[in-house]
């Protein structure tokens, strides 16, 4: 067989920091074009077609401040094999190992990008089936662990009946005896119907599938037959490919949120992806249609500059991947929604947790009072 590539490449920009001179950052920017395709001393390999076609190239390198550097780094799309997992794995797989190594944006290749269908509903259609325009829409979770089946249907009325717009698990909840999963699911399904159907809303439940790989696709079908709106996944648990593959399946055809859980390490600063790399466009790629992460001013580390950064990514030309939803939460309250509003414009969705509990005994009043607020 006859080898030859497309000529399609895409393209990453890492950022290479740390006690480097400029000679020292252009060797690791080579040193990516090797590590992440052959893997092999490149002094060994005589086959033109692979020095010329598989190798990494670098495609510009400039220093942008003192000891940290610039490369675009392109790479061959035949070397992705049509799949999320080695995209990943040519993007950022061996040299997740070394330090100072940051991806900061990634552009890919009309051709290429089509075999990705990326987020299904996208801020359009998530807007679409809440019958929700022009305006910010509101999310609340129901929480705390360690509370019974029907406590968190009781709790799910509530937030519906207030006129909340989505409630999703909190993602602590899977499968634990107090409160099991199809139990859990089916009650608040039925709560959340129950107060729509009473005040004509269209508010959605949307259960945490974060589970073992072989009970993901089950727990996601079994919430669509007891009448969930979508589901929570965190794909730095289960995998960025399994939401990707929900997301997909044109036989379930639901929205997918995405949590943060156990990303943090790759949000490190100078390692790892910027939050608008990781946070909005990989998980647009990856099908979500909402992301979650923590706001700026909570009680996480995120700054105004890195929040700014994923709604960008959530919504900028990005091949031919719909816009999603950013979905800030952990510290939101009713005092700084001012401030949130004139930051995120209308195309946001408030994770409102603790703030909306706290505000009085009268959680569905005080769902109201949030949606005056924020509308």
């Amino acid at each position: 067989m006859t080898k030859s590539v497309s000529g399609e490449r895409f393209t990453v920009t890492y950022i290479l920091s740390g006690e480097k001179t400029d000679a020292l950052a252009a060797a690791a920017a080579e040193d990516i074009c090797i590590e992440q395709t052959v893997e092999f001393p490149p002094e060994l390999i005589k086959d033109n077609f692979i020095r010329e076609n598989i190798f990494g190239r670098i495609e510009s390198f400039s220093e942008i401040e003192d000891k940290k550097f610039r490369a675009d780094i392109s790479f061959a799309v035949e070397t992705l094999a049509s799949e999320l997992t080695q995209f990943m794995n040519v993007m950022f797989g061996n040299i997740s190992l070394k330090p100072g190594i940051l991806i900061s944006d990634i552009t890919l290749p009309p051709q290429f990008s089509m075999q990705f269908k990326g987020p299904r509903f996208g801020v359009e259609g998530v807007r679409n089936i809440l019958d929700a325009h022009n305006r910010p829409l509101i999310a609340s979770a129901v929480k705390p662990m360690g509370m019974s089946a029907a406590e968190f249907a009781d709790l799910a009325y509530k937030l519906a009946y207030g006129g909340m717009d989505i409630i999703k698990d909190d993602h602590g909840l899977s499968n634990q005896k107090f409160s099991p999963y199809k139990e859990r699911v089916k009650v608040c399904c039925d709560a959340v119907n129950e107060a729509n159907a009473k005040t004509g809303g269209k508010t959605l439940y949307l259960p945490n599938i974060t589970a073992p790989f072989n009970e993901i696709v089950e727990r996601a079908y079994f919430a669509k037959e007891c009448g969930a709106g979508g589901v929570l996944i965190a794909p730095a648990l289960t995998g960025f490919d399994a939401m990707k593959y929900l997301a997909d399946d044109n036989n379930f055809a639901l929205p997918v949120m995405s949590h943060p859980a156990f990303i943090g390490p790759y949000l490190s600063g100078g390692f790892g992806f910027t939050h608008g790399a990781l946070l909005g466009k990989m998980m647009r790629l990856a099908g979500a249609d909402i992301v979650v992460y923590p706001n700026f001013g909570g009680r996480f580390s995120f700054s105004k500059d890195e929040c700014r950064d994923i709604i960008n990514s959530c919504k900028c030309g990005f091949s031919h991947f719909t816009s999603i939803f950013p979905c800030p939460g952990g510290g939101m309250n009713f005092s700084n929604i001012p401030e949130m509003k004139s930051f995120y414009g209308n195309d946001v969705i408030y994770l409102m947790g603790g703030g909306l509990f706290k505000r009085s005994d009268d959680l569905t009043a005080n769902c109201r009072e949030l949606r005056e607020i924020v509308i």
